[in-house]
């Protein structure tokens, strides 16, 4: 491959993750379950890896592909990726255009597919000159495809909306060829190309939608192309992709277990993976209402998607590599991270680039009126300092407010929740401020860890230390603080961990927990932490407010399995 297309790939993502979270609000077609955007970042992760050779990439686009605008990107990518120079390029969409429409069981107008159709007769029609007056004009016929979509499909019109893939096509095309001709970024800004095609009209809404979206990795022996178009007759949305004897099916069914079975009788099932198209339909219709001013914080903190996505919080993300995997942290299923830090893989967490921080922050700033950014502590990650920097460059108008909380996992997260349900309630977006400012110097955490090994692992301990302090059963009890994390006490078991959690909160909550928030937090020890310490905090403080979410992926790849933690915010004086 061209060396100048790593580069290209990789900026084609980060400038799609930017605007993931728009795509998944205007998601209506197939089915309005609000899941383009994270499908397709989770889709194209393999090409953050484009270094490895084509035929590896290709198969792990195949194997992470999710949802149905993610399996037709995937295989239009194994086309594009044919290209090994810049001359070859339109034969390589030509390629990959083909073998995504050839992958859709009822293709349709106004889909991803329609951007395809466009890039190819764009390329055919004008040859690339590489250079920036090419790429507006290409970027500009590409726009008008999207904007096609809405009037192609009655659903679409009826939602008043662009169709998400395909813009989730033109964001990646977008990033990639501005790229490819050496360009800054300087490209017309998403809301002025697509204005009020990217808000839902306020009368749509779905109904009656039941079943499951299915995407599972099947081992097929026998090359039989009519047997393999037989599976169209399972589902609706159906998408098949082929790679040698692993076929991929994407497809929406009314029953689960009858669409295991009609699959295991093509071949062996290799990936299984389910959503319940109901509970995403009932979640993307869900009011989000940002308030005064939009909350937006670090997925550094200990709060899951969906929370936020019922707060209407922005999660900016940190990413875990998995061997040669690399996953933003809230796309990845902690069972996988625990399974395989027990195993003994290597894990290791990293930050967004630059660029795609700053893709990010300005997509932000493009759709909300205010910002206010709870970063995770200035001690923990330069994050502070990149969107200070930003902020001084590109935000005259002083709408982006940043916060250094000095927090990370539950405290951020914790914090993060409060401030988002204040926001709710008042116009005023400087008391939002204020009161953030001081939640970040009530809210308390205290992290409880199981095995030392997994910090000596990251290089935070010496291996001898770890050796020593699990050969003597010994937990260390750590507390995140602006100035950085500090062992704050010992304990020898599970129960000493839940005494000295309840005597901590017994010397900062008044009485019986009144106005209070506690925010509890798992690794792989969810149900121990639900049935055992959430019970026992619960009857020292029946009034407080209880949440429980996963830990954040980048604290628990640095603590591993059995950790867990309790963040709390006292009452207002």
């Amino acid at each position: 491959m061209e060396a100048s297309f790593a580069p290209a790939l990789i900026a084609g993502v980060e400038r799609l993750t930017a605007w993931a979270d728009l795509l998944d609000e205007i998601n209506v077609f197939p089915v309005a379950d609000g899941d383009t955007g994270r499908n397709l970042v989770t889709s194209l992760s393999p090409l953050r890896r484009i270094a490895l050779e084509r035929e590896k990439v290709v198969r792990e686009l195949l194997m992470a592909a999710r949802g149905n605008s993610g399996n037709i990107a995937a295989r239009f990518l194994s086309g594009l990726l044919t290209a090994d120079s810049p001359e070859c390029l339109a034969a390589a969409v030509r390629l990959g255009r083909n073998l995504a429409r050839q992958a859709v069981a009822d293709p349709k107008p106004g889909t991803m597919l329609t951007i395809f159709d466009a890039l190819v007769e764009a390329l055919e029609e004008e040859p690339a000159t590489w250079d920036v007056p090419w790429r507006d004009r290409l970027l500009d016929r590409l726009e008008g495809a999207v904007l096609s979509t809405t009037e192609a499909l009655p659903r679409l019109k009826a939602a008043g909306v662009v169709d998400a893939g395909a813009l989730g096509a033109f964001l990646f095309l977008e990033g990639f060829i501005d790229s490819l001709v050496g360009g800054c970024g300087a490209w017309r800004p998403i809301m002025e190309r697509f204005g009020e095609r990217l808000r839902l009209a306020p009368a749509f809404r779905e109904e009656g939608v039941a079943g499951c979206c299915i995407d599972t990795v099947l081992k097929v022996q026998a090359d039989d192309a009519e047997a393999i178009r037989r599976l169209s007759d399972l589902g609706e949305s159906v998408v098949l992709l082929r790679e040698g004897e692993v076929l991929k099916v994407h497809l929406h069914a009314e029953d689960e277990k009858k669409a295991r079975e009609d699959l295991a009788a093509f071949g062996q099932v290799l990936r299984w993976a389910t959503d319940d198209l109901g509970d995403q339909v009932r979640s993307f219709q869900q009011l989000r209402d940002p308030g005064s001013l939009h909350v937006v914080t670090d997925a550094a903190g200990s709060l899951n998607r969906e929370l936020a996505a019922r707060l209407g919080i922005t999660l900016l993300e940190s990413y875990i590599t998995i061997g040669e995997a690399a996953l933003p942290e809230t796309h990845l299923d902690p069972a996988d991270l625990y399974a395989a830090m027990g195993r003994g893989e290597r894990v290791s967490t990293s930050q967004a680039s630059l660029f795609e921080r700053h893709q990010c922050y300005g997509s932000l700033l493009d759709r909300y009126p205010r910002l206010l950014y709870l970063c995770v502590g200035s001690v923990f990650t330069g994050n502070y300092a990149v969107a200070m920097q930003w902020k001084r460059e590109n935000d005259p108008d002083g709408r982006f407010r940043v916060i250094d909380t000095g927090a990370a996992s539950g405290r951020l997260g914790l914090l993060a929740v409060a401030v988002a349900r204040f926001a709710r309630k008042t116009g005023d977006a400087e008391a939002v401020i204020r009161y953030a400012e001081a939640g970040a110097g009530r809210c308390e955490e205290f992290v409880f860890l199981d095995q030392l090994r997994y910090l000596a692992a990251g290089g935070r301990l010496s291996r001898t230390g770890a050796l020593a302090g699990d050969l003597f059963h010994l937990k260390p009890v750590i507390s995140p603080l602006p100035e950085g994390a500090r062992r704050v006490g010992i304990c020898r078991d599970r129960d000493g961990q839940l005494r000295f959690a309840l005597e901590k909160l017994k010397g900062t909550l008044k009485g019986d927990g009144t106005g209070a928030l506690i925010l509890l937090e798992h690794t792989d020890n969810a149900p121990w932490v639900e049935e055992s310490v959430r019970p026992a905090i619960a009857r020292s403080f029946p009034a407080a407010e209880i949440l429980c979410q996963p830990m954040s992926l980048t604290a628990g790849a640095h603590m591993g399995p059995g950790t867990w933690g309790v963040a709390f915010l006292p009452a207002e004086e």
